[in-house]
């Protein structure tokens, strides 16, 4: 086999669906379009279509998925109203009276930061239930299977979209909210260093030293609580902002399911981010297997007829790899063959090549950054139809 290093430039994003069945070697699969050979070692043979082992492998998947709403803070911040005191007069009474004031603006500030911030976890909370009640309803349909396009389903993909952007708006209004109260902390440390500095006025009395002294202990309470307001906020904004992203990949992935009418499993992103976050156990290699196997194909996929469904089994496999690799990027070839003649040859570049950037819209929309796959051409003497074959690099 001759290696041309040609690159395919990649644009837009297509499905291709049809039935068929295929075999696969543990974590090495090989798809067709026709019924494969029998070889020499042990093969598993998988039947697309078979209502059986769709309902079979619907359990699996439900099982692995973990797609929940982001857990939000709960702390009510109530704040303790400022100690009321006396105005004696002097110049520093007076300076106590107007920052006891500003004390008491600032915490009414707070209360209402407050309020809204609760407010925002509550409208949140139920965004994200109504569209996981969505999603849920759709891969029940899906598990199940039904036909490619079904426009109930799609009609379900459109609400979960629209539901999943409220959801996206509660976090522009976190973000909105935490301006202010960043606004509120800027305050609050202006009016303990200024009830610290009136500790050094001329013409005060013993009371406006003790009253000073309550005071800054009401300003720093206050402080200390702006500050577990911004920090819990920060965190339920970059919850917020991690699962909407998570879930705009599933979403693509569900469409993807929807036009083939049958569910693949979470998106390729979720499953490298969740593997990644994990640790490996100590003593054991995920990739031992994998680098074993760096120099054969994880899979090949050969277009010897038309509308080859080969979505699931390669959905299957590279879920697999990464697994195990979670930082896994891989090479996809277009192998087109010679035989024939010039012409013949040169139609058979031009399929194959076609037939590669099919495959990977496919896995794009199956959630797999594009960043992660590399494209290039060859030409085989050997192969008597064009095939697509996937590397681990």
């Amino acid at each position: 086999m001759s290696r041309a290093g040609t690159l395919v430039t990649l644009i837009g994003s297509a499905v291709l669906f049809a039935g068929c069945t295929f075999a696969t070697d543990a974590l090495w699969p090989s798809l067709t379009g026709g019924v494969p050979q029998a070889t020499k070692k042990p093969v598993q043979k998988i039947v697309i279509n078979s209502s059986s082992s769709q309902k079979a492998g619907a359990a699996g998947k439900l099982k692995g998925l973990s797609n929940k709403p982001p857990k939000l803070g709960v702390t009510n911040f109530r704040v303790k109203p400022a100690t009321p005191g006396r105005n004696t007069g002097t110049v520093v009474g007076n300076k106590v009276a107007a920052l006891r004031d500003d004390l008491r603006r600032l915490q009414t500030s707070v209360e209402k930061q407050n309020r809204d911030l609760q407010g925002a976890r509550t409208v949140a909370n139920a965004n994200s239930r109504g569209y996981h009640e969505r999603v849920a309803s759709m891969r029940s349909k899906l598990q199940l299977g039904t036909t490619p396009g079904n426009p109930v389903l799609v009609k379900e993909w459109n609400s979960a979209q629209a539901q999943l952007e409220k959801v996206n708006n509660d976090l522009s209004a976190m973000t909105a909210l935490s301006g202010r109260v960043a606004a509120d902390a800027a305050l609050s440390a202006y009016i303990l260093d200024a009830t610290k500095a009136a500790f050094g006025l001329s013409g005060a009395i013993d009371e406006d030293h003790s009253q000073l002294a309550v005071l800054e202990d009401d300003v720093s309470q206050t402080v200390i609580l702006i500050e577990r307001l911004l920090t819990e906020l920060s965190d339920d904004i970059r919850r917020q902002t991690n699962y909407v992203a998570n879930e705009r990949g599933e979403l693509n992935t569900l469409a993807l399911a929807v036009k083939n009418g049958e569910f693949f499993g979470p998106s390729l992103a979720t499953t490298s981010y969740t593997m990644g976050s994990a640790k490996a156990e100590p003593g054991k290699s995920r990739i031992s297997s994998i680098r074993r196997q760096r120099d054969r194909p994880i899979v090949v996929i050969r277009f010897d007829r038309p509308n080859v469904n080969y979505e699931q089994a390669l959905y299957t496999a590279v879920n697999r790899v990464l697994q195990r690799k979670p930082d896994a990027t891989f090479s996809l070839i277009a192998v087109s063959s010679v035989s024939g003649g010039a012409a013949k040859s040169a139609l058979n570049s031009n399929e194959t090549r076609r037939n590669a950037q099919s495959v990977l819209r496919s896995l794009v929309d199956m959630g797999l950054p594009p960043s992660r796959v590399t494209m290039s051409a060859e030409t085989s003497a050997s192969n008597p139809g064009n095939e697509v074959h996937i590397y681990l690099r």
